[in-house]
């Protein structure tokens, strides 16, 4: 039998806050594995760099891992199996052109799950209007595509007029401009993949309003204003389980769709932040990690000397003339491969602490007299963020 969405959201709390040892840390930070647990520690150390990164990429084979020492954490994810709602045609050859395989992979999978609605719909963040675009070609309905940038909208706008659809465009940053002009109780909304603050902002919006149907896929929930989540729902207020934007940050950090150029890139992004910090360590006699700023990946295609220089000047630290490169890589290399494992096991909570976040803004309708279900409308190959939050109000 399912869960209740709240009993859900009460188990998955439990899960959560009786395991944070497990997942709300800083690997940077740790020396040693951070746990107790010795059957565990020792299966991790097992374990060489191709097994790791093969049981992190693959949600199947990490549950078969480690469902003996975190069941829950693999049961209390498991969403309601619903059947697809509409049987969809593949599109023309011009109306899918411009789109990513995989962003039309998703957009295929979120109108196969279309809730069947005379409602005009309003297109959240949309970019370049693809969806809408998609939505407004397949069921007839007119949409308006809310979107901040001119440019994105202009383009849009060509490609509707090109194939004479029902779309238009409204350049709002919904961010600083309420949409209260636009947005009626008779209306749907949509967003895939909206982020963060945007995804927070359209609920509050949509309530406000009393629109009548949502399908909403978040996304990126670390992207806020705040320096901790504040939850939507009474129930989650009531919650001792504060989540800081890096606790957010592990709910995304599953990732499907980076080549094997990549892959490597971040694996030295990692090992060169060790190194400098082995390095500033030693230098400014502080043992405690301090993190730097993200930076564009062509830095690590370049020398690992330019890489440190450019993070002393982040801290404001002298670097020593003679430096022993060799020395500092093996200091990192032992940590990384600790940072491996204590990832490994972060990322068994990455997706209770998504579905966490998504009952909450599921509780939050509820409240507001919504009907509300949460699905899985594509594979986790198609995109991680997955994750469907369909809501309808009655009349």
């Amino acid at each position: 039998m399912a869960l209740s969405i709240t009993d859900h959201f009460q188990q998955l709390t439990a899960l959560l806050s009786n395991n944070r040892a497990f997942w709300q840390i800083l690997p940077f930070n740790c020396a040693e594995l951070p746990w107790q647990h010795n059957e565990l520690n020792a299966y991790l150390w097992s374990l060489n760099d191709t097994e790791i990164a093969c049981l992190d990429t693959d949600p199947n084979a990490l549950q078969q891992a480690f469902s003996a020492f975190f069941p829950a954490a693999f049961e209390l994810t498991k969403l309601p199996s619903q059947p697809m709602l509409q049987d969809v045609a593949a599109l023309p050859f011009w109306l899918a052109n411009g789109i990513g395989g995989r962003k039309l992979q998703q957009i295929d999978a979120l109108c196969q799950h279309w809730t069947p609605s005379a409602l005009p719909i309003i297109e959240w963040c949309a970019g370049k209007g693809h969806l809408g675009r998609i939505l407004a070609h397949r069921f007839t309905q007119p949409v308006t595509s809310v979107e901040w940038q001119r440019a994105l909208c202009d383009a849009g706008e060509k490609l509707a007029e090109k194939y004479q659809l029902p779309q238009r465009f409204v350049c709002d940053d919904v961010l600083t401009q309420p949409l209260t002009a636009i947005l009626q109780p008779e209306q749907q909304i949509v967003a895939l993949h909206a982020c963060g603050q945007l995804h927070i902002t359209l609920l509050e919006q949509m309530v406000q309003a009393q629109c009548r149907q949502l399908h909403l896929v978040p996304c990126c929930y670390h992207l806020i204003p705040n320096s901790h989540y504040r939850p939507l729902s009474s129930l989650a207020q009531q919650v001792d389980l504060t989540l800081s934007k890096e606790d957010l940050k592990l709910a995304v950090q599953g990732q499907v769709t980076a080549g094997d150029r990549i892959e490597k890139l971040r694996a030295t992004e990692v090992l060169w932040r060790l190194v400098y910090d082995e390095l500033r360590a030693e230098v400014t006699n502080d043992k405690q990690y301090r993190p730097l700023s993200s930076v564009a990946k062509h830095w690590f295609t370049h020398e690992l000397s330019d890489f440190v220089s450019w993070a002393a000047a982040q801290h404001s630290i002298n670097l020593p003339d003679n430096i022993d490169w060799a020395c500092y890589m093996a200091r990192a290399e032992k940590r990384a491969a600790l940072v491996k494992r204590i990832d490994l096991i972060r990322h068994i909570f990455r997706r209770p602490l998504e579905l966490w976040l998504s009952l909450d803004k599921a509780l939050f309708l509820q409240q507001q007299g919504y009907c509300v279900s949460l699905t899985e409308f594509c594979d986790y190959q198609v995109t991680p963020r997955n994750i469907l939050l369909r809501a309808y109000k009655a009349i």
